[in-house]
């Protein structure tokens, strides 16, 4: 079974790919099926996903799986939530996950509450009108560190502490950060729903 990934970040084909493969299915990105970015109008995660899902789904003819991720920092309200991937650019940084670090550690630099969660909600459906999507979210609460440590991960994984493992994402071996982060967390519910439901 093909299933068209709403992304073109390599970032999160490799690891999805590593978290379907017990399922035996084929994650192919859109990019390679010529298929552009969807809208992302919305402002929440699940929105988001599911019009990804959706007009992947509608040009490809396949059913197709999207996640919608970000990091929710406490200080902020929540945000930059459904805006992290552009998070530098409001403070005159072109886009970029160095950029994004920076600007976080600099905003954040005179706070003292440094809760965050990573947040991932994935959405699948079979077809672009599926009135049944699958959706799973997967969460982890950390603090945001005040320097980026370790090479693994892309992102925030850099300044993600997860008390837990008393090391950021990027510092964790990759087998572990995939198994315990919130996009592992909401693909390992993935996985069983669509075994339940699709297989």
């Amino acid at each position: 079974m093909k299933i068209v990934l709403a992304s073109n970040n390599p970032g999160k084909l490799v690891e999805l790919q590593a978290m379907f493969a017990p399922l035996g299915v084929a994650l192919i990105t859109q990019g390679s099926l010529g298929i552009p970015e969807a809208e992302e109008p919305f402002h929440t995660f699940i929105e988001n996903a599911l019009a990804k899902a959706r007009h992947a789904a509608q040009h490809s003819g396949l059913p197709a799986v999207a996640d919608d991720a970000g990091l929710c920092v406490d200080a902020f309200g929540g945000l930059p939530g459904v805006q992290t991937a552009f998070y530098a650019t409001q403070f005159g940084y072109p886009k970029s996950d160095a950029n994004n670090v920076r600007a976080l550690l600099e905003q954040m630099q005179s706070i003292d509450n440094r809760r965050a969660a990573m947040v991932s909600t994935l959405v699948a459906v079979r077809s672009p009108q599926d009135p049944e999507p699958l959706v799973a979210v997967g969460r982890v609460v950390g603090e945001i560190a005040r320097a980026p440590m370790g090479s693994n991960g892309f992102g925030f994984d850099p300044v993600m502490f997860i008390p837990e493992f008393g090391q950021t994402f990027a510092q964790l071996p990759v087998a572990v950060k995939n198994a315990h982060s919130h996009r592992g967390r909401a693909a390992q519910a993935m996985v069983a729903l669509m075994r339940e439901r699709w297989l």
